[in-house]
């Protein structure tokens, strides 16, 4: 899933023409990214010109706005936390004790009714913190691997250039380990799953969302394992290539 900070942050990432890294600096800020060794890694600056480009912008950075809704507090429809059935049955005889005109198609209705909120409101409050770990996995990997093409573009320039090869493999091996764990960060809430029913999904959208105006859930990815496979062999492939040329750069005496 790409959300608007990420979108701002992979465009500050490729930022060439003159004038645009502040532009970029304060959009990826506004879009909710306040970490400035964040916004200097991802810009290739130093954390003084992330400040400088700041307040060009007109912003204050010892200002941070306040974070967004907490994607690990539950929520609650009708008094329905989705903690324990036994919300239905309340939720239920609280329907029955307002309408004792009911009839036995009013009870069933409002039965399924209960249910639906119930089903819809544990799943939500379910998948929260494990779509919030899911995404912070992903921020971890798309930094970690362009750290790598930092540490592969340092190469050119490095005074010690042993010492930058090193930083340079070190930085991919912990692309590697961060690929892996948002891997595993997809599979709890891939088991967990999306809302099973229209029911439920109109609790989601029309209670969830739209009245109680908590966050919306990121997307589920469907193929995790199949994405994870497919940037892990691109990395090693893209390795393996700068290894080679690496040796022509490395002293003879120092080849294996």
């Amino acid at each position: 899933m790409s959300t608007t900070r990420d979108d701002a942050m992979a465009a500050l990432r490729t930022w060439s023409a003159p004038g645009r890294r502040a532009e970029l600096i304060a959009a990826a800020w506004d879009a909710g990214e306040t970490t400035v060794s964040a916004l200097a890694e991802a810009a290739r600056v130093s954390r003084p010109t992330v400040y400088a480009d700041l307040r060009s912008a007109g912003i204050d950075p010892d200002h941070r706005p306040k974070k967004g809704n907490n994607l690990t507090t539950a929520i609650a429809v009708e008094g329905i936390d989705g903690t324990s059935p036994e919300d239905v049955r309340q939720h239920l005889l609280a329907f029955e004790r307002q309408h004792p005109e009911r009839t036995g198609d009013d009870v069933a209705a409002a039965s399924a009714r209960s249910y639906s909120i119930y089903c819809a409101v544990h799943r939500y409050n379910r998948l929260r913190p494990l779509l919030d770990d899911m995404e912070q996995a992903r921020r971890a990997r798309d930094r970690a691997l362009h750290l790598v093409e930092k540490r592969w573009e340092e190469l050119s320039t490095a005074a010690h250039w042993m010492a930058a090869h090193h930083a340079y493999v070190v930085a991919v091996d912990e692309a590697r380990a961060a690929i892996d764990a948002w891997r595993d960060r997809v599979r709890p809430a891939a088991e967990m799953g999306w809302f099973q029913t229209d029911a439920e999904l109109d609790v989601y959208e029309q209670r969830i969302l739209a009245e109680e105006g908590a966050p919306a859930l990121p997307e589920i990815p469907p193929d995790a394992e199949d994405t994870a496979q497919a940037m892990r062999e691109k990395l090693d492939r893209t390795h393996e290539r700068r290894t080679s040329l690496a040796r022509e750069t490395l002293p003879a005496g120092s080849q294996a």
